[in-house]
């Protein structure tokens, strides 16, 4: 989903060829934490796409030599689409990670619908949170494991506390980001 919003994004931009696309792609390669990003796949995402009909081949270059390369364009069906899929990787991160993508390509949604995803999440990791902090692992726990409850009982509350502090902070970019 990641690369085709990608791919989407760069041709809502200007047309190209996947490989200034897999160029660009190389600059994001620190931030694939998932290692979701590669050069088949995005060629693949490429093939997709416009089985989709969400982009089209605009122009097909011919050089002696050297193979033919396809400039693709997005269709209308492809920009009607973007905002789907970018709202869907919101409606579907598990993590703050899982948001990039979504994140950098903020203009192409309505900031208030992905607003109301973002509090819906936080919501929810709010309530998680609440539900754990109430739990009396010493109860379930034998002293045998209780080096490991501390570190489970720590690892937990960092990474909550960490999801919540980012999340809040993702609102708050969200929300300024609308008023600009």
């Amino acid at each position: 989903m990641s690369i085709q919003i990608f791919i989407l994004s760069n041709l809502m931009e200007q047309s190209a060829y996947p490989y200034q696309l897999k160029k660009k792609l190389a600059d994001f390669k620190i931030l694939d934490l998932n290692n979701s990003l590669s050069e088949s796949r995005l060629y693949y995402n490429f093939e997709s796409l416009k089985k989709q009909g969400l982009i089209a081949v605009e122009e097909v270059l011919h050089e002696e030599h050297r193979p033919d390369k396809q400039m693709f364009t997005i269709t209308e069906k492809g920009r009607e689409q973007l905002a789907g899929k970018i709202y869907k990787v919101f409606e579907q991160a598990i993590g703050i990670d899982d948001m990039m993508v979504g994140l950098g390509n903020l203009e192409y949604v309505d900031c208030y619908r992905v607003l109301a995803i973002l509090e819906k999440k936080l919501d929810k990791y709010k309530k998680n949170w609440a539900m754990i902090t109430t739990f009396d692992s010493e109860k379930y726990v034998t002293t045998r494991y209780a080096d490991l409850r501390t570190m489970m009982d720590a690892y937990t509350t960092e990474r909550y506390e960490q999801l919540i502090c980012y999340m809040e902070q993702i609102i708050e970019y969200v929300e300024q980001y609308e008023k600009k």
